[in-house]
Formats: structure tokens, sequence, C-alpha cells
């Protein structure tokens, strides 16, 4: 079990709200998924941005987040407006 701490993007705040939300490792992250996260990170925190949604999809990839692919970005931002929605 990887822990959260050692995933790029992931900050002790983002940390401590992911295992709030039940997502302890980053083994978690990865089934659940960046959308799957973000969601949940949505009941603690409606306020929850676009970055954040970035970041968790490059921790998962191992990737800093401004570099993720401009095609991934764009279904991030529509999953995102989709979300916000709710």
């Amino acid at each position: 079990m990887t822990d959260l701490s050692t995933c790029i993007n992931i900050g002790k705040d983002t940390e401590t709200k992911l295992k709030q939300v039940g997502i302890d490792s980053y083994e978690k992250l990865v089934s659940i998924g960046s959308e799957g996260a973000f969601i949940r990170l949505q009941t603690l925190d409606p306020g929850a941005c676009l970055s954040l949604l970035y970041g968790l999809d490059g921790a998962i990839d191992g990737t800093k987040w401004n570099k993720l692919s401009p095609e991934r970005k764009m279904e991030l931002q529509q999953f995102y407006k989709m979300a916000k929605r709710k």
C-alpha cells in the first residue's frame, strides 16, 4: 500500500481530505479514479477547483498536473463542468 504523501501533486491538505473520504492509498486512488475521487472530495469542499481534478489525474499517472495532455485536460474540463452542475 503506497502512501499518498509520496504521490506527485498530493500535498498535506489534499492527502488529509482524501483520507476523510475513504481514499487512504495510491492504489485506492487509482481504483476510484480521478473523477470518482473528485466527486467524493466535493462532499467535503463544494468549491473544489479544476486544478484539484488535474492534480488527482496527474497523481494517478505520475505526472505534474500541468503536463497533462491537452486532450486529457479537455476531458477533465468537460467532466468538471458536469460535476459542478450537480
